[in-house]
């Protein structure tokens, strides 16, 4: 596991971590990132392909990095941001090290799998479909993932690359990995630090509007935002802007004062 680094690094200034989906490749946040590198030196975790760690690891290994990019810098302030499966593993993190961060953002976060039947079905299948047949099966998930219309050919064609270069049993393994993910209400209603959930309605994979209203509830500083045509992959979609969002919800407050004349040329 490592960050990868989309931009030239800008030690001046704040991180902004991003978690990725199933995927784990880090590179989806493509659409987003030449906003966010005017405000902050912007992070994405790669996890490696043939890699089927835990929870626990997977959350120990994130934190670890985090760490290393705060030796170098430890006044920085860290966004966490992460989209459906690093979701999951962004909340892990909350929980587990939450001075290490300043804000976390979740993005269509899929907290809610297990407690859908016909994906834990898609599981099984994942696990036992024959290796011929993979491909054309992620190909059948795409209606699923985005909301087709509101993405570019190019950004649909890099989407569908990404989901093939996920082997068959990694995908297997991190759905499994979904299946066994459990939210501790308790402890999240512990958690101090300002958060920001953004769901789609026209979520076809998950019930993202429902499961960000749970999280809202029971996390005590949070603030919800509800993307009304918005798909799972919202992200790579043509009208979103995720740091003119951060910005109309009052999420870059406590940046640098020198960043505020870009911040709010960019929000004009």
């Amino acid at each position: 596991m490592c960050f990868l680094k989309p931009t030239p690094a800008k030690p001046h200034l704040p991180l902004f971590i991003f978690l990725p989906g199933m995927d784990g490749t880090g590179l989806l946040l493509h659409k987003q990132i030449p906003q966010l590198a005017n405000v902050f030196d912007i992070r994405c975790l790669n996890i490696p392909l043939d890699d089927r760690s835990n929870w626990n690891t997977l959350t120990a290994r994130t934190i670890a990095l985090i760490k290393a990019e705060l030796n170098r810098n430890p006044q920085r302030a860290v966004y966490i941001c992460g989209e459906s499966f690093g979701g999951c593993l962004a909340l892990n993190i909350a929980l587990k090290a939450p001075h290490l961060m300043e804000r976390l953002i979740l993005v269509n976060p899929a907290s809610s799998f297990k407690q859908q039947p016909w994906l834990q079905w898609g599981s099984f299948l994942t696990q036992s479909m024959p290796g011929w047949f993979y491909p054309a099966s992620v190909l059948g998930l795409l209606p699923f993932l985005a909301s087709l219309g509101r993405i570019s050919p190019s950004d649909r064609q890099a989407l569908i690359t990404t989901m093939k270069s996920v082997p068959q049993q990694t995908s297997a393994w991190r759905l499994e990995l979904l299946q066994s993910f459990t939210l501790d209400t308790h402890r999240l209603r512990q958690l101090k630090k300002p958060v920001l959930v953004i769901a789609g309605a026209s979520d076809l994979l998950l019930p993202s509007v429902t499961e960000a209203k749970l999280l809202a509830k029971h996390l005590p500083h949070t603030r919800l935002v509800v993307l009304p045509s918005s798909g799972h992959a919202c992200l790579l979609e043509n009208d979103i802007d995720l740091l003119e969002i951060l910005q109309q919800q009052n999420f870059l407050k406590g940046l640098q004062r020198e960043y505020s004349d870009s911040i709010a040329a960019i929000a004009s």
